[in-house]
């Protein structure tokens, strides 16, 4: 073949604006996947400007990022004084006293001609009154504090369980930015405080900062928090504000002294105007509060979560204000948008680190030479967009399927949802079948728990289960919770678990 050499088009400096967990997930990740290009990576950070710290709760597809960029698990959870997570426990979402669990991995084995949820459903309308979670090994292994890695073995009852990690943000971000730096990452401590753009392209040719520097590169990465100094700021890339299905806008963060036997799930409780959240480290306990301001104040939300911690707290509560939604475009010109530069939804379902991850995954798909050509960037905007509704639909399920009868909930149960919800609900309500839409992050045990655990109930089921006959069918069920109810039995205890394999170096609690 002849014709010109289009790597002679390809980048070579990027630049990540901002640190915290997003900026040094993205420069570890590019550290990588660049190496032997030549392509300079810098990162610009300050010490004076803090990090919201979300993101201590994570969902399963970390373990891939993390394995990509070669790290070690034992010495990353070690170093960021994390914990296992094998879902999510629900309190008084649907009603108050009412708990249910969304759990990592998936429910039973499929049998017959259909998926396994509607043998269930098809027992269930004929009086069997065993709820799904019996079917979840990782449900069973929570409620006892419990835990032990999945194997790829397809016959073993450990193929159904998946897990995710609890850890400190700040220490990710160390643990990262150690890593990035090894594989030659040059970090700049200072304050931006201007950005620098062509004047007939608009593209931006530099940041400069508080004391004079100007740095220069062809690609930025936009990781400056809620300010969206680059894409907001300078580029004018406008947002979508969600907050008319997801009107939750502030919240509150407060660390607690570390549980004695930390579960191995995260826990969200339900409150008159929002909810709580308790995630388990191995040093401490994360908690927060998220609230609608137009129907509970700041010090009322403050006063409610002080009062409702686990164990005492330990520092003191921090204020953060937010406006659920997603910006226009993440890639605009030479700038692409990481964190929540990019765009915010509440951490209901860990899925803030996640959204991180996944942008820089379509970022190395679709990534850039220096003509930045714009169906590239429109196709990497379109895949984004479609990442953010999908987690954003799947959110609102939880706060419009709800029997609360305080003004926020009610607000809630009468809003008007996104038509995609919608349909999805209406399928599942009518016939038990689950519609799967292009890449949803989230799955089918994922919906079927947050369905049925939101009260969402399926009228009936796929009569294809009938081709197995009654007794065959409930012969399988009853093994498969038998087997599922005495492995995680025989499971190590999490904290024994964590104190054999992975306790940090510090010493919890110190």
């Amino acid at each position: 073949m002849t014709g010109s050499n289009p790597q002679g088009r390809a980048i070579r400096s990027i630049l990540v604006a901002g640190g915290g967990s997003a900026g040094w997930m993205a420069a570890a990740a590019l550290s990588v996947a660049l190496t032997g290009t030549g392509c300079r990576i810098v990162l610009v950070e300050s010490e004076e400007i803090g990090t919201v710290g979300v993101g201590e709760a994570t969902i399963p597809p970390i373990q891939a990022f993390n394995k990509v960029l070669g790290i070690d698990e034992a010495a990353f959870v070690r170093a960021t004084q994390g914990t296992f997570k094998l879902g999510i426990e629900f309190a008084d979402w649907l009603r108050p006293g009412y708990r249910y669990f969304h759990p990592f991995g998936r429910y039973g084995d499929d049998f017959g001609m259909t998926p396994f949820h509607q043998q269930w459903l098809r027992a269930r309308a004929h009086g069997d009154t065993t709820p799904l979670s019996a079917y979840s090994l990782a449900e069973a292994a929570s409620v006892l504090n419990r835990f032990d890695r999945p194997q790829d073995h397809p016959r073993s009852v450990f193929s159904t369980l998946s897990y995710a990690y609890h850890f400190d943000a700040g220490l990710y971000a160390a643990f990262l930015r150690a890593h990035g730096e090894a594989r030659g990452v040059t970090r700049i401590e200072g304050k931006i405080a201007e950005v620098a753009q062509n004047a007939e392209t608009g593209f931006v040719e530099a940041l400069i900062l508080e004391d004079g520097r100007r740095l220069e590169a062809e690609l930025f990465l936009d990781c400056t928090g809620f300010r969206a100094l680059l894409i907001g700021g300078a580029l004018g890339v406008g947002y979508d504000d969600w907050s008319n299905w997801l009107p939750c806008d502030r919240a509150i963060a407060v660390p607690s002294a570390r549980m004695a036997d930390p579960p191995p799930c995260t826990r969200s409780t339900a409150r008159p105007a929002g909810w709580q959240w308790r995630i388990p480290l191995q040093h401490r306990t994360g908690n927060g509060h998220v609230y609608c301001s137009k129907h509970m104040g700041d010090d009322e939300a403050e006063r409610l979560l002080l009062a409702n911690l686990d164990t005492p707290a330990i520092g003191d509560p921090r204020r953060l204000r937010f406006t659920t939604g997603q910006r226009k475009a993440a890639w605009s010109k030479n700038v692409i948008t990481l964190g929540l530069a990019s765009g915010f939804l509440e951490p209901l379902e860990s899925t803030s680190l996640h959204l991180v991850q996944t942008g820089i995954t379509k970022l190395l798909g679709w990534f850039p030479d220096r003509d930045f050509d714009p169906r590239v960037a429109a196709e990497y905007n379109r895949q984004v967009s479609r990442e953010f509704e999908s987690v954003r639909d799947f959110l609102v399920l939880h706060y419009q399927a709800t029997e609360r009868d305080s003004p926020f909930w009610q607000a809630c149960r009468e809003m008007e949802i996104p038509e995609t919800l919608a349909e999805k609900v209406e399928m599942f309500r009518h016939t038990g079948r689950l519609i799967e839409r292009d890449k949803d992050l989230f799955q089918e045990a994922s919906w079927l728990a947050v369905m049925l655990g939101q009260g969402v109930s399926p009228e009936r089921y796929d009569t294809l289960a009938d081709v197995i006959p009654p007794n065959e069918a409930q012969m399988v069920l009853k093994a498969m919770r038998k087997v599922i109810a005495d492995t995680a039995a025989k499971m190590p205890g999490h904290a024994q678990f964590i104190e054999r394999h992975y306790r940090a170096a510090t010493p919890a609690g110190s």
